[in-house]
């Protein structure tokens, strides 16, 4: 059986390392639909496994958080993305410093 969409998003998701953020875009393309990073965004906003599926340590393209975190808001990510000794300023994550590139 052919894995959905949301279970390509989820299983990518399980790669990230602690520590690392990754953008809508970057799983968009990685699960091979280069143009859905909206429907990567819909697909976290439904992760069926909070805390064990990461997706607080997904960040848009300029390194900002989600101001709609599906699980407890901005504040939210950001203290589980510093828990993880990642650097949140201002609600961003500098990029260069934090991104993940995939295996």
């Amino acid at each position: 059986m052919e894995e959905s969409f949301s279970q390509k998003v989820y299983r990518y998701l399980t790669a990230i390392p602690e520590g690392k953020v990754v953008t809508y875009g970057m799983i968009a393309r990685a699960v091979g639909h280069p143009r859905a990073a909206r429907q990567v965004g819909n697909a976290l906003h439904r992760n069926p496994k909070p805390g064990v599926i990461p997706c607080h340590r997904v960040v848009n393209r300029e390194g900002r958080l989600a101001p709609a975190f599906a699980f407890g808001g901005l504040d939210r990510q950001a203290e589980l993305l510093r828990a993880e000794g990642v650097e949140v300023v201002k609600g961003y994550v500098p990029l260069e410093k934090y991104i993940w590139e995939g295996e």
